[in-house]
């Protein structure tokens, strides 16, 4: 893995890469994350032949970091998408996307900015689908109350950057199912990075400039065509914040969909399932049958095999 600056959209953008060629798979990763989040795929994806790309996203890591709360809505978010992809000269592209990146991944794909050979998405709902279930559905909107708490001014950053910036580390290792996977020095690298002047607002702002100020109602306003990229969907059931029931349905709204549940696995699904997750997305992106984690879980009984 080496890390590289990119320019596109008129910003910098700090991109860890693996592999080598014209295929590329871009990963965007969420809030709090960083780039770090894709580290147990980037080097399977170069074994598949992809050169891949885990930028990090407008006001995370070293990437440039707006002050305006509004340059962080979705159109914003979209334009530096279509950017990297433009400043990559890559002749076919994968999206690959969790949390917050898979909005934009979604949104995307529903706008067709770029062509895209494949999309993957970790543990977001369809935005249809998630306006839909919220409206209905208590168990969502209370698990949504957060994004409410997180469109008061100053109050979200002074709660999650004392003694530089723990309550990160703590929200996401509190969240996880099995812990074990997120040791200090994974956790440290998204301490830091929300530690950093000004991050944990740009951070923030993303969920304030498309909830309070529009980005997500502006896209909706025009409209929402039926996806025909060929789709992976990878959910964690023990997610905290969404709920399972927002991804019934997804299949009105992509016409070629692969669904697979993860029991037991957390929202931070391919860094605490990364063995399922990994088996998962090769299926895919080689054209093969994605095989059910059950399957997999058996297969693993099966050989007797460790995870590393």
């Amino acid at each position: 893995m080496s890390t590289i600056t990119v320019q596109a959209n008129g910003l910098e953008f700090e991109v860890e890469e693996w592999g080598s060629g014209d295929r590329l798979a871009l990963c965007l990763h969420g809030f709090p994350e960083h780039a770090h989040s894709w580290r147990l795929q980037g080097p399977m994806l170069a074994e598949l032949g992809y050169r891949v790309w885990a930028p990090n996203q407008r006001g995370y890591g070293k990437s440039s970091r707006p002050r305006e709360m509004m340059a962080y809505s979705l159109k914003h978010l979209l334009a530096d998408v279509a950017a990297l992809i433009d400043a990559s000269g890559a002749k076919s592209v994968t999206l690959i996307a969790h949390d917050w990146g898979a909005i934009v991944a979604w949104w995307f794909a529903i706008r067709n900015v770029r062509p895209l050979e494949k999309l993957v998405i970790m543990n977001v709902p369809h935005p249809a689908l998630f306006r839909d279930v919220a409206k209905n559905l208590p168990a969502q909107r209370k698990k949504s109350r957060y994004v409410w708490f997180f469109q008061f001014p100053w109050l979200p950053e002074f709660v999650l950057g004392r003694k530089r910036a723990a309550p990160i580390a703590g929200l996401i290792r509190g969240s996880a199912v099995d812990k074990s996977r997120f040791p200090r020095d994974v956790l440290n690298v998204y301490r830091e990075n929300a530690a950093q002047p000004g991050a944990l607002t740009a951070m923030i702002n993303w969920y304030r400039a498309n909830f309070r100020g529009g980005g997500i109602r502006e896209q909706m306003k025009l409209g929402i065509p039926v996806i025909g990229v060929p789709t992976l969907m990878v959910w964690g059931e023990e997610d905290v914040a969404l709920c399972k029931e927002t991804t019934y349905g997804t299949e009105r709204y992509v016409r070629d969909l692969t669904l697979r549940y993860l029991p037991g696995v957390s929202h931070w699904v391919q860094q605490e399932a990364p063995e399922t997750v990994n088996a998962m997305l090769s299926a895919f992106l080689r054209g093969e049958r994605v095989p059910e984690a059950a399957e997999l879980q058996r297969s693993v009984a099966a050989s007797g095999s460790e995870r590393p």
